[in-house]
């Protein structure tokens, strides 16, 4: 891929650190492809508690992720200290689409980047349900451009 492809950290608006850990290697020496997936849910669901209210473990309505897909462009290896930039680029009525990608911390290049989707659910009959208030308040802040 071009690096004008690749996304900036500017095209988040929110960012947030991660440690690498020595498990997130792999026998090639770099940060396996799947780990990706992991910064990818850790990030969207940082916002969601952080600004949204989210309670994984009591909050009756949750987000399960039903889609994902990441492209890679430069390899990252532990000890690397890692940032993740997370933005909405759909907000539906019972679903948000996350544009996320991460950053090592000395180029605003995105070594890869994705998204995932979330269908909000109830926690106990995990049928979908409109997404509260308050999360969809939070998601909106960080639509963007082009979807607000």
């Amino acid at each position: 891929m071009p690096a004008a492809a690749r996304p900036t950290l500017a095209d988040y608006p929110f960012v947030t650190p991660i440690t690498t850990r020595w498990s997130d290697n792999d026998i090639y020496g770099h940060v396996n492809n799947v780990v990706y997936y992991s910064y990818f849910d850790s990030a969207a669901n940082l916002y969601l508690i952080r600004e949204g209210g989210l309670d994984p473990a009591a909050s009756p309505v949750i987000g399960l992720v039903v889609e994902s897909k990441c492209e890679y462009h430069a390899p990252l290896a532990y000890p690397t200290p890692l940032r993740a930039g997370v933005r909405v680029d759909r907000l539906g009525t019972r679903a948000v689409t996350y544009g996320i990608a991460i950053f090592d911390d000395t180029d605003d290049r995105a070594a890869a980047h994705g998204h995932f989707v979330h269908v909000f659910v109830d926690r106990v009959t995990r049928t979908s349900v409109p997404i509260p208030e308050r999360l969809r308040t939070a998601l909106a802040r960080i639509a963007a451009a082009a979807t607000t």
